[in-house]
């Protein structure tokens, strides 16, 4: 266990904002956690757990102990007649173990790839993209109570998941937001294999390239290749991805949509309810390239916000406030942010 005092955390959060940690604890090891809650000092103090800050907006110092999670590991834990089982450190960058699964020959997360964030992140935010979800193969998890100190394995079942959503988002009853923190992740990767295909970028994909049943690697490499024609480095650009969710409504709400603008872009979901693109909705509203200080809307992508240089949190807030506003006089819709506001 390492404490470090007065840390700068801009280098921890891929928006590259300015912030202050009072105190900063390395997790190294499931142990380390154990080690902070037997302290004098810390263990009595408030918790916040950082793992690879890409879903961050800071917007003050941070008075809590902050837990950097940066636990190692990738191993195969099992094969079974119907799945490979994987497990995770929970600072292991997401990135890494989608590529490392797809080139030791198990498929299954190649959809997830170029994520940022860390694997102890992933159920967390129940990361998604081109029709995968963190969800789909989450097996486990392996928490800390921040209380007591015991470690428990929680199966996806009691997770809780929903629209980048999870129990260690929620606040409520039975939330574990503040209450834990993950220390290791597995996940049942399906055998046989088959291919998540559907987006229309991937489509696209096949028409070009010709191919039309892809490996695993293939799906992977076009997932980089579209993600990095569209999306901002963070290591060149700060930005936390996708900054709103794309919103969720009834088929009524849709039809009132469409009756106000019948170009809006809009998904059918497999339980009946429309799933709205917020970066259409956005770029609809003139936002794309508009700046608040040192906060911009990328201009490629007008769901990502960016920090053009010395942006600072609240320039970021007002900028994603003034996109609510505009979005919600123009639709009737209320965005909602994906990353935590502190």
């Amino acid at each position: 266990m390492t404490v470090e005092r007065e840390v700068n955390l801009k280098p921890f959060n891929t928006f590259g904002l300015p912030a202050t940690a009072r105190s900063l604890v390395r997790i190294r090891e499931t142990a380390d956690v154990r080690r902070v809650l037997d302290d004098p000092e810390l263990g009595r103090a408030p918790k916040f757990v950082l793992g690879g800050g890409s879903n961050l907006v800071l917007t003050q110092d941070i008075a809590a102990v902050v837990l950097k999670i940066e636990i190692p590991g990738l191993r195969l834990v099992e094969e079974r007649a119907n799945a490979w089982v994987i497990e995770a450190g929970a600072g292991v960058p997401w990135h890494e173990v989608v590529r490392w699964s797809v080139e030791q020959g198990y498929p299954g997360l190649e959809n997830l790839a170029l994520i940022p964030g860390t694997a102890g992140a992933a159920p967390v935010q129940n990361i998604g993209a081109y029709g995968l979800e963190a969800q789909d193969r989450l097996e486990s998890v392996e928490v800390v109570d921040l209380v007591t100190g015991r470690v428990a394995h929680l199966p996806a079942s009691v997770c809780r998941f929903g629209y980048r959503d999870s129990v260690f988002k929620q606040t409520g009853f039975g939330g574990l937001a503040g209450k834990s923190v993950i220390t290791r992740v597995r996940f049942a990767l399906p055998k046989p294999w088959k291919p998540v295909l559907g987006y229309l970028e991937l489509e696209r994909k096949m028409s070009e390239t010709g191919i039309t049943a892809p490996t695993a690697q293939q799906i992977f490499d076009w997932i980089c290749a579209i993600r990095r024609a569209k999306l901002p480095d963070p290591a060149v650009i700060g930005n936390a991805g996708s900054f709103f969710k794309n919103p969720v409504v009834t088929p009524e709400q849709c039809r009132d949509i469409i009756g106000r603008d019948p170009a809006v872009v809009h998904y059918l979901m497999p339980d009946g309810q429309i799933k709205l693109a917020a970066g259409w909705m956005i770029d609809a509203c003139g936002w794309k390239g508009k700046a608040v200080g040192g906060a911009a809307v990328y201009e490629r992508q007008a769901l990502v916000l960016v920090n053009r240089g010395e942006a600072r949190g609240a320039e970021v807030l007002t900028l994603a406030r003034a996109i609510q506003e505009s979005v919600y006089g123009r639709f009737g819709i209320r965005l909602e942010p994906e990353p935590v506001l502190l």
